[in-house]
């Protein structure tokens, strides 16, 4: 009972239930390990008594991270202060992003009076597991003095009348007690919802790496993906393009190619940069050195579009390093110049730490365990040498930096001038390596030694270890989450919308200590109310909407919540099926609303692959099956034909059966009559590509990652080839409203 207790305060789940129906026992040595990876000493019975007896005696004014919502109740930890409290609210800085420059914002002081009984919690609205109760600020803000608006008492909403509401941010909030009891802590105040997408936009879902066209270099870059864009808003009428993760890789020999394995999440790769675009570049004076460069990336395209070769992220990166080499000798212009000063400003030691660690893995390689002792701490004096001595390294890499920034611009506004009502969707993954920057820059912040994972369920018997460390809740609510909002002002401060993947997350997550099966790993709770805030609060502050990728296993209570605050959902039409009833699929109107839907994901088949079955063959040729062929098949064209049917129920599908490319068609045409505020056409599928981009539970017996965009014979095609495809057109067909026939300007009526 002791451990069990002890694990509880901590957020460490001794149990868990893969199905409602099954409870799983969660091993004590997990448990035990999983503790020690929070700070917490659990490792004999006197240990755990000792633990338990010190965390149990500590009465916390306040916790470390206080949250409120405009227009809703205050959190127990403020409505509940003793009568006659003294609280001071110091807003944070206004020259953050998003906030007018001018004078420090003046403190807001308020006392606690005796608070009315809570108002019970409505029905239909459950409190997702493990999470912190609700908590808000009412409308309206308070403004410091000088402004326009005096501050004034809030009104309206829940909050007791002493409440005075302070601007959305990030603030220091302190409390004296009539007893003289004191504690400080950081106030998240967060608007109740975030901005929403336009209803019923649809927009392509792609890989950016996989979409060459004739001027990439070995591999999709940001100028396709701008060039894409400013195309499919004008040409389709899209409203938004979806990419993958475009984070800072971990440079190896190879290097991994997965997007979802980053080495900084913070940071963009400057692998996607295209080179050409950069102004300094026409001014090189080695032209016969950008030729033979740009020679050799040609015939990287030639050899992936046209000789079968996969896409080699490595040469790739070595053609562009050699010619930003030559780039970053140009002398910037004085306006250019000021622009990249006053991006090195804004983002400040966290740069400047994943620059240095750039730096530093070109010379000791791209493992920081292995580096001298005196280089694995960022803030060590052995650091700052290296620091002085590399800095025209570190440098060049925060320049990329800002290079990368600037194409990430300038793709949104190509969206935008095209008349895309979000633009383009970012994507945030659930982790990074636990060998890169991220982790040597904010070692206090992860969980080393733990890897995030999925628990045994009934698709994969034995779970899943994804090789990412966790963020530990408990630094990341004492430091005010500072990490996790660094990473999405960066990551929103050029998007039109922001996918999460494994949103659960931010609820909670799978930790399998080192060595260990994914079957010996536990739930660990983060603080959602938290997480939600700042993701909100962030969010808002950019004016983009959130979509999180909730598929799998999904807590009770944790879409509810992700919906009240505005975060869209992801619907994949061969998962929506009645499971709580015949299991049959899901008609149309019975989609949830506040969601992305679509027919594919990067993990799962094209949708012609689907359909004709060919992704059972291929899993069938790699291994992977754990029934026979036959049986395979056999379940794959049952589940299918279902779909079919309904598809021919709603004369959705006039062609009739064997048509592939109707069929194709048939599926986005439901998808569109769905309530969806936002559907995806998986890009592949506007050829008739059949190959997944990855593979899930391969590694070298797939080539993931590396696949350019294909033709159904698997002949890969440019961008350009795309664009022109005459299926892609009768697919975009079922999407595109209708618009009423304009005439030339030259024969319209007066």
């Amino acid at each position: 009972m002791g451990l069990s207790r002890l694990a509880a305060l901590h957020g460490v789940a001794t149990s868990y239930s893969p199905s409602p129906d099954v409870t799983v026992s969660v091993p004590d040595d997990t448990v035990i390990a999983v503790l020690a990876a929070l700070g917490v000493d659990a490792g004999t019975p006197a240990d755990v008594r000792k633990c338990l007896a010190a965390a149990e005696s500590r009465s916390r004014l306040l916790p470390p991270t206080v949250v409120v919502w405009a227009g809703e109740p205050l959190p127990p930890a403020l409505a509940g202060l003793p009568h006659g409290s003294t609280v001071t609210v110091e807003p944070e800085p206004s020259d953050l992003p998003g906030h007018p420059a001018g004078r420090p914002p003046a403190p807001l002081s308020m006392r606690s009076r005796a608070a009315a009984p809570a108002e019970p919690v409505a029905p239909g609205e459950p409190a997702p597991e493990a999470a912190p109760a609700p908590g808000a600020a009412p409308v309206g803000a308070m403004t410091p003095p000088g402004d326009e608006t005096a501050a004034a008492p809030a009104t309206g909403g829940s909050a007791p009348a002493w409440w005075i509401s302070p601007p959305h941010g990030v603030h220091r909030i302190h409390v004296r007690t009539p007893d003289n009891r004191r504690a400080t802590a950081t106030l998240v105040a967060a608007p109740p919802c975030l901005p929403q997408p336009p209803e019923g936009t649809h927009g392509f879902l792609v890989q950016l790496y996989s979409l060459l066209s004739a001027r990439s270099w070995g591999m999709g870059d940001l100028g396709d993906l701008a060039d894409l864009a400013a195309w499919a808003g004008r040409s389709v009428g899209s409203g938004f393009v979806q990419v993958n993760p475009l984070h800072a890789a971990v440079p190896g020999k190879p290097t991994d190619p997965s997007p979802y394995r980053p080495s900084s999440r913070r940071f963009p790769d400057p692998v996607h940069l295209h080179v050409e675009s950069i102004p300094e570049y026409g001014h090189v004076r080695d032209r016969a050195a950008l030729d033979d460069l740009r020679q050799d990336a040609a015939a990287l395209s030639e050899a992936v579009l046209n000789k079968g070769a996969l896409i080699d992220r490595d040469a790739v990166w070595e053609l562009k390093r050699q010619a930003l080499e030559l780039v970053a000798q140009v002398p910037l212009t004085p306006g250019r110049r000021a622009d990249y000063c006053d991006f090195l400003a804004e983002q400040g030691q966290a740069l400047e730490d994943h620059a240095l660690w750039c730096a530093l893995a070109e010379v000791h390689g791209p493992d920081w365990h292995t580096w001298p002792e005196a280089l694995r701490a960022p803030r060590s004096p052995g650091t700052a040498r290296a620091r002085s001595e590399l800095l025209d390294r570190v440098d060049f890499h925060c320049r990329l930096a800002w290079l990368t920034a600037g194409q990430l611009a300038a793709a949104q506004r190509a969206a935008e001038d095209a008349g895309m009502g979000v633009g383009i969707v970012h994507d945030l993954a659930v982790g990074v390596h636990p060998a890169g920057a991220d982790t040597w820059s904010q070692q206090e912040a992860f969980a080393h030694g733990m890897s995030v994972g999925a628990p045994p369920d009934a698709f994969n018997a034995r779970g899943q270890d994804w090789g990412l460390p966790p963020w530990r809740p408990d630094v990341l609510a004492a430091t005010g989450y500072a990490a996790y909002r660094g990473l999405l002002r960066g990551l929103l401060a050029h998007a039109g919308a922001l996918r999460i993947d494994h949103v659960m997350g931010l609820f909670r997550l799978w930790w399998v200590p080192e060595g260990r099966p994914p079957t010996d790993g536990t739930y660990v709770a983060y603080d959602a109310e938290a997480m939600l805030a700042v993701l909100v609060l962030e969010a808002h502050r950019a004016g983009t909407s959130v979509v999180g990728e909730d598929l799998g296993t999904v807590a009770p209570g944790v879409r509810e919540a992700l919906a009240r605050r505005g975060v869209l959902g992801t619907s994949v039409l061969w998962f929506e099926r009645d499971w709580e009833g015949d299991g049959r699929p899901l008609a149309p109107e019975e989609w949830r609303r506040d969601c992305l839907a679509t027919a594919t994901t990067h993990d799962l088949p094209s949708t012609a692959a689907r359909l004709t079955g060919d992704h059972v063959t291929l899993r069938h040729r790699l291994g992977l099956l754990t029934r026979s062929l036959e049986e395979e098949l056999t379940a794959d064209l049952t589940d299918t034909a279902e779909w079919l049917a309904l598809l021919a129920r709603l004369r959705m599908l006039p062609e009739g059966d064997g048509d592939e490319e109707a069929a194709v068609r048939a599926v986005h045409r439901f998808l569109r009559r769905t309530p969806a505020r936002m559907t995806g056409v998986w890009l592949p599928d506007t050829v008739g590509d059949r190959r997944p981009q990855n593979l899930p539970g391969t590694w070298d017996q797939y080539p993931n990652w590396r696949l350019p965009i294909a033709d159904p014979e698997g002949h890969p095609v440019t961008l350009e080839e795309i664009t022109a495809s005459p299926r892609l057109y009768g697919l975009m067909e079922v999407l595109r409203p209708r618009k009423p026939h304009t005439a030339p300007p030259g024969e319209r009526r007066p």
